[in-house]
């Protein structure tokens, strides 16, 4: 049902390109044999047509029930009732067959596992390194309810780009995620780099869901002084009409100002546009984030 404040219409610059050719019935049809997930299908990801086309997914590990209800996200939302300990090699195999230099992993929040599904994401990582030693491995991890146990053994397992997000401004954190806190991210994210200062951290805000442009000036500000590395910036689409109505459609030209804003307080690397996602352009973001390291050196 729409609201008041919801805007009327899709603009124009939000219309998405539809690439439905071979690259991407055949990720389609492997997904589905390995009995795998991927956050480009269960979040309904605006850019899937285009990246499995060029042979980009996004796997999601730990089922597709996930524990928690964020009032923006699409992905089914239950208890789930096992763990697949075979699924990292299953992602292994899909990650080899497809041919993958930089290889994205998240997963479902598992709120019901003593770990948050840590454990998993190691495993993961380590399978396809096993498998594909020169493709580089990020992680998009939940906020394991700041059980920063769980968090070492990922950072043990040592990925190329761990990434968490924090999805939006402090004041709408609280209306948008469901029991994320905005200051947990940030400490998860902080005590990510104190374990691992040489692996980049990133994280991404959702505009368009009521925030100010002042408030997202300072959620960059945070972000720095944690010394997160990569931003990505994009417009929330509302899912279904159950989900949190969109505020307002965000212009082209206003993300690529927060571009330069972000790029000037010393991220390595911001990708922002309405129909960027996490993972969005994910193998430039860690190419960028290694080029701005060798700079320090």
């Amino acid at each position: 049902m729409r609201t008041k404040q919801q805007p009327d219409r899709k603009p124009d610059w939000l219309r998405i390109k539809l690439t439905t050719g071979g690259n991407y019935a055949e990720i389609k049809d492997m997904m589905s044999s390995k009995k795998l997930h991927t956050v480009c299908e269960e979040a309904r990801c605006p850019n899937i047509y285009e990246c499995w086309a060029n042979r980009t997914a996004t796997f999601m590990i730990l089922g597709d029930l996930c524990t928690r209800a964020c009032r923006f996200c699409a992905v089914k939302t239950g208890m789930p009732t096992e763990l697949d300990l075979e699924e990292p090699e299953r992602v292994a195999e899909a990650a080899e067959q497809m041919g993958l230099r930089h290889c994205v992993v998240t997963s479902v929040a598992r709120d019901d596992l003593k770990d948050g599904g840590a454990s998993i994401f190691a495993a993961t990582i380590k399978a396809v390194r096993a498998r594909l030693p020169l493709c580089s491995v990020e992680v998009l991890i939940p906020d394991f309810m700041g059980n920063w146990e769980a968090l070492q053994v990922v950072m043990d397992a040592k990925p190329d780009i761990l990434n968490h997000n924090i999805e939006t401004v402090e004041r709408m954190s609280d209306r948008v995620r469901a029991k994320a806190k905005y200051r947990r991210s940030l400490e998860l994210l902080r005590q990510a780099k104190l374990m691992k200062p040489n692996i980049p951290t990133k994280s991404s805000i959702m505009l368009g869901v009521g925030e100010t442009n002042e408030e997202v000036l300072q959620a960059m500000d945070d972000l720095r002084a944690i010394d997160c590395d990569i931003l990505t910036l994009g417009q929330y689409l509302q899912p279904t009409p159950n989900h949190m109505p969109i505020h307002r459609y965000v212009h082209p030209d206003e993300f690529a100002q927060l571009k330069e804003e972000g790029l000037r307080r010393g991220f390595s690397h911001v990708e922002s546009g309405p129909l960027v996602r996490s993972s969005y352009h994910a193998h430039e973001q860690v190419q960028s984030a290694a080029e701005a390291k060798a700079a320090v050196r």
